[in-house]
């Protein structure tokens, strides 16, 4: 329901009430029920239509669950989503760990539920089957791709193990950013660049359903653990609402929900805390990207 369907319902609603002799206060509080919470997601595996009708299991299980509309977007890139918590155009948004810092610290997002594999994620560093690259010392001087500038596998954590171990990408690669983790995978695929890094759930993703060949593709480094993706409120949501989101996503349960938890790449879901993400806080800002 857009923003102009729920005034002109306001004003039809608000004349029928003066008919009827029904008092306001009612009306308003039926119309907020019906109102549509917007849950955003960052585009870590592409946005297009193909995608979002992908998701129309999740929509309609988290419809069955709030008792309410629930619309999915997925915004053209991390920073849109951000931005989306930040001028309320969104309730709800799905963000990897570097975005959730920034909304966190911009407009106050509230850390609801992950997946329990986000606690100890990694990122991949993958070439093609065939390349002579063997470990990151051999990125030197290569075509490299990392995904969204805002993502934490795509491109914070994977920069920051590149200059651990002595690679400044800035001076040592020629690297591009795809804009998201499936695009990543299919760059290197093709060969358009000589490594990339992503998502450890997207490539396996990719690689067991077909999506990548999985006979022209390598991984020859995983990155060590860090916390990533959440599902966060914007500040001010209602606590029910909040409540609510954190119940529908932690009742998911293998065997019973698999469709759901496979469009969610998940097992099992658990609350999330504002704490977890002090490690992506220091090193955004140890790199400069926040």
């Amino acid at each position: 329901m857009s923003v102009y369907s729920l005034v002109a319902g306001s004003a039809r609603g608000l004349g029928l009430a003066l008919m009827l002799g029904v008092g306001l206060v009612g009306t308003t509080q039926a119309m907020a029920a019906d109102a549509p919470i917007r849950i955003g997601m960052i585009p870590d595996a592409g946005a297009t239509q193909v995608s979002v009708e992908q998701k129309a299991p999740l929509q309609a299980y988290l419809e069955k669950a709030l008792g309410r509309p629930v619309r999915l977007i997925i915004p053209t890139n991390y920073n849109a989503t951000v931005e989306g918590l930040g001028n309320g155009s969104l309730d709800i948004a799905y963000l990897g760990g570097l975005t959730y810092v920034k909304a966190h610290e911009l407009y106050g997002a509230i850390p609801l539920v992950q997946r329990e594999a986000d606690r100890t994620f990694h990122a991949l560093f993958i070439t093609q089957a065939n390349s002579p690259i063997k470990s990151l010392a051999d990125l030197k001087g290569k075509r490299f791709a990392f995904g969204d500038i805002n993502s934490t596998s795509g491109h914070l954590m994977p920069y920051y193990a590149m200059q651990k171990a002595g690679i400044d990408p800035d001076k040592d690669l020629k690297f591009r950013y795809t804009g998201s983790h499936a695009a990543t995978v299919k760059a290197v695929e093709a060969g358009a660049v000589d490594a990339g890094a992503c998502d450890e759930t997207v490539f396996n993703e990719m690689t067991h359903d077909g999506k990548a060949d999985p006979k022209k593709l390598r991984v020859f480094y995983t990155t060590a653990p860090f916390v990533d993706y959440v599902w966060a409120a914007r500040a001010h949501l209602d606590a029910a609402t909040q409540k609510a989101i954190v119940k529908a996503f932690t009742e998911l349960k293998p065997g019973k929900d698999d469709k759901i938890l496979a469009i969610l790449r998940a097992h099992k879901f658990v609350a999330a805390d504002n704490a977890e993400y002090d490690a992506i806080r220091t090193t955004a800002k140890q790199l400069k990207l926040f």
